[in-house]
């Protein structure tokens, strides 16, 4: 299959001297198979396991946690206090 596409790919680059637009073509068939290829992107995605996934599984819960420790309740009672003693200065 990679064999092919690169074949694929080499001949539009070919074609590309005739009509431009073929060179882009090329390109997008490149940026796929980077993107979406077995070993292109993504990272750590690797051997087909399922690492990749538990690795955005956890880096969205490292993101989810951040965010609570930050807008927590604790802090918008603070925010609270602090919008209330400046509303008590100005008025």
């Amino acid at each position: 299959m990679f064999v092919l596409l690169l074949v694929l790919i080499v001949v539009l680059f070919g074609f590309g001297f005739l009509n431009p637009v073929w060179w882009v073509a090329a390109a997008v068939l490149v940026f796929g198979a980077a993107r979406y290829g077995r070993g292109g992107g993504g990272r750590g995605r690797g051997d087909g396991s399922d690492f990749g996934e538990y690795q955005d599984y956890r880096d969205r819960r490292e993101r989810q946690d951040r965010w609570d420790r930050r807008y927590s309740r604790q802090h918008r009672a603070r925010w609270n206090r602090e919008d209330r003693r400046d509303r008590e200065r100005r008025g």
